[in-house]
C-alpha cells in the first residue's frame, strides 16, 4: 500500500450544500488517491451532511472518514480531525471551498522542493461564481486591499501566515505545540503564529489554489469583516506579536473618516478638506472599478467591488475598534462580535 502522504481535514457545520462540490474536486485530483484521506468533523449541523457525506464515501476510492461533534466551534473541530489523522501531512481546507485539480499535486512538489514544516495557498474564484462573490474575491486578494498580507502578492505588507482554508502542517507540529485555539474567529492565525515563533520554516505555495466561495451577499460579508475585525483584538491579547501598524489602518480609515463627516456635517469648518478627502477616496474607488473590470472582464463584477471594498474596511474597522476600546481600554472580557444567525 502505499504511504498515506495526506490527511485532510474540513470542519464543517450546516453545509450540506456545498461540501459535495469540495469533496467532488478531490476525487478530480491528479494526485494518487491512495496518498490521502479525508476526514469530515462535523460541528453539529443538523442539515442532511451526514448522509450526504455516507452516500459519497461509497462512490469514491479514497477514504472518507465522518466524525460528528457537539458544535463547540472550528478550532476545537480541527483539533479533533487531527487527532485521528493518519496521515504524514495535515491539511486544513474550508467546507466552502472547492479545490483545483493540481491542489494535493502543487502542495507535494512544494513540500519535495523545500521541506517546510508549515505551508499553505492562496484562494480564488472559478468563472461560473456569483458577480458578489467575483467582488468579494477582490477584496480579498488585491494587493490594492488585503492581498499582501494574505500571501497572494510577492509584495508583502505584513508577515505571512496560513491560514486554514488552505493550509498544511507536518504532524510533528501538531504532536510537539498541540492544536488550535477555542476562538470562534482567528484561531488559525493564533495556531500559525506560535508555529512561526517556535522556529518552524513555514512557506507560501502559490500553485496549490483552492477555490472559495466566501460569503453570499453583503450582509453576511459586512458580518464577517466586522467579527474577524474584532478577532484581531482577542487574537493580540494572547500574543501581542499578532497586531502590526498595517492592522491599524482601516481602523483609522473607517472610523476616522465617519467621525471626519459628522464634525463636517456639524460645522461646516472642514467642508473643502473633507471634499478633497472623499474625492481622494473616490480616485482609490475608481481605480479599484478598472482594475476589477481588468481582472474579471464584467461590468457588474467592476460596479460591485468598489463598494465591497468599502464594506470591507468599515466593517473590519469598526469591529477592530469596538473591541480595541472594550478589552485595551475598559479590560472586558473576551468578545465575539456578530453570533445570532450568523451563518444565515
Amino acid at each position: 500500500m502505499a504511504e498515506l502522504l495526506f490527511s485532510i481535514i474540513v470542519p464543517t457545520f450546516n453545509r450540506a450544500d456545498e461540501i459535495e462540490d469540495l469533496l467532488r474536486s478531490l476525487y478530480r485530483q491528479s494526485f494518487p488517491h491512495a496518498r490521502f484521506e479525508v476526514l469530515i468533523v462535523d460541528d453539529g449541523s443538523t442539515d442532511e451532511t451526514e448522509a450526504l457525506v455516507s452516500g459519497l464515501s461509497a462512490e469514491y476510492d479514497f477514504p472518507i472518514r465522518f466524525f460528528r461533534r457537539e458544535h463547540e466551534g472550528p478550532g476545537p473541530a480541527r483539533n479533533y480531525g487531527m487527532s485521528h489523522a493518519e496521515g504524514e501531512y495535515f491539511l486544513f481546507i474550508d467546507s466552502d471551498c472547492i479545490a483545483d485539480s493540481e491542489w494535493l499535486s502543487a502542495l507535494s512538489r512544494g513540500i519535495d522542493a523545500e521541506r517546510p514544516e508549515a505551508f499553505g495557498g492562496p484562494d480564488a474564484v472559478l468563472p461560473d461564481f456569483t458577480p458578489l462573490q467575483k467582488a468579494i474575491d477582490y477584496s480579498m486578494t488585491s494587493f490594492l486591499t488585503t492581498g499582501g498580507m494574505r500571501g497572494h502578492s510577492k509584495k508583502k505588507l505584513a508577515k505571512y501566515y496560513p491560514r486554514s482554508f488552505n493550509m498544511g502542517i507536518h504532524r510533528t507540529v501538531y504532536e510537539t505545540l498541540g492544536g488550535m485555539g477555542t476562538l470562534r474567529h482567528g484561531q488559525d492565525l493564533e495556531f500559525s503564529r506560535r508555529i512561526v515563533a517556535h522556529g518552524y520554516k513555514v512557506i507560501p505555495i502559490p500553485e496549490a489554489v483552492v477555490y472559495h466561495k466566501r460569503r453570499t451577499s453583503l450582509r453576511k460579508f459586512f458580518r464577517q469583516m466586522f467579527n474577524w475585525g474584532v478577532a484581531r483584538i482577542n487574537l493580540t491579547m494572547l500574543d501581542q506579536a499578532i497586531l502590526e501598524p498595517l492592522h491599524f489602518v482601516p481602523a483609522i480609515a473607517s472610523v476616522g473618516y465617519s467621525l471626519f463627516t459628522l464634525f463636517t456635517l456639524a460645522t461646516g469648518l472642514t467642508l473643502e478638506l473633507w471634499i478633497g478627502t472623499t474625492g481622494l477616496a473616490a480616485l482609490i474607488m475608481l481605480f479599484i472599478f478598472f482594475d476589477s473590470w481588468r481582472k474579471h472582464k464584467s461590468i457588474r463584477v467592476a460596479f460591485l467591488t468598489p463598494v465591497v471594498s468599502v464594506c470591507q474596511i468599515f466593517a473590519y474597522g469598526y469591529g477592530f475598534t469596538v473591541n480595541y476600546i472594550r478589552r485595551k481600554v475598559f479590560h472586558h472580557g473576551e468578545f465575539t462580535g456578530f453570533t445570532k444567525k450568523y451563518y444565515k
